[in-house]
């Protein structure tokens, strides 16, 4: 998102986080009731247009969001009154914006039921499957095939083996991508955890799976650097050979021996 939307989309979910938080078991269905809200958005060109139109009175565009979602849980018309009366860049922004504070709804409910840590390691354990199994990766991403058939997929998969909020988050991204990857889909996801709990995220590729005192002293050593508390979300991947792959945001350190390798038989080359 560019200035204005951005700035309206931090503001108005500043105000709402607290009323999530205190939502408690009903952040689910305020989700469920934001996302039918995008979905409505998604189909009809002509009211994103009304609730983005800048020529528009504010009060009038939440009065027609209290007309047309009048019947959904009051703290989700609530906020999407808010969105409507805000000003945006792009009309798309509004919908994202939407979607952005369902997907707020679900972490502040897993965060108030103490599963936030279960949420963010299960995201990170099927990122990991999609990532190393690419015909699952394709099935899961394909279009041309109806959200319902992308759903039952998901569920074959990992239905029963979820917690309720990571099901409810990524049967939106696979049912409904709104032009996303998958796979980029459930980093940003994870990103928004780590963020929620103050924290920045390093994802590490190892050859072996790492003991709780070398994560420990990793997330020290990272933390140290980046000036903030890290969550360390580990790969195993036997090929690497040795060594570990460290990436935080677009920062790659890659101390692994294929990498090493690679670079000497770059030298050789060259």
């Amino acid at each position: 998102m560019r200035g204005t939307s951005q700035a309206s989309h931090d503001a108005v979910l500043q105000e709402f986080d607290p009323v999530v938080t205190a939502a408690g078991k009903d952040g689910i269905q305020i989700a469920e009731h934001l996302f039918m809200v995008v979905d409505a958005l998604d189909s009809s060109g002509s009211l994103r247009r009304a609730l983005s139109d800048p020529a528009r009175p504010g009060k009038d565009k939440a009065a027609l969001v209290t007309q047309l979602f009048g019947n959904l849980d009051q703290r989700a018309v609530d906020v999407v009154a808010a969105f409507a009366a805000a000003r945006w860049s792009e009309e798309a922004d509004v919908a994202s914006s939407i979607e952005d504070a369902g997907e707020t709804a679900l972490f502040a409910y897993a965060e108030a039921a103490g599963t936030i840590d279960t949420v963010e390691e299960e995201l990170f354990r099927v990122e990991r499957i999609l990532s190393s199994e690419r015909d699952l990766l394709v099935a899961m991403g394909n279009r041309s095939a109806s959200k319902e058939q992308r759903l039952a997929l998901l569920e074959d998969t990992l239905g029963g083996k979820l917690h309720p909020t990571t099901h409810a988050l990524l049967s939106r991204v696979v049912g409904v991508p709104r032009g996303r990857r998958v796979v980029t889909a459930i980093e940003e996801l994870l990103e928004r955890t780590a963020e929620r709990r103050g924290r920045m995220v390093a994802s590490v590729t190892s050859a072996v799976e790492l003991s709780a005192a070398q994560r420990k002293r990793l997330a020290t050593i990272l933390s140290s650097a980046y000036g903030r508390d890290m969550q360390i979300n580990v790969a195993v991947e036997p090929e690497v050979l040795g060594g570990i792959r460290v990436q935080v945001g677009s920062e790659v350190v890659d101390g692994t021996t294929l990498s090493k390798l690679d670079d000497a038989r770059r030298r050789l080359v060259g």
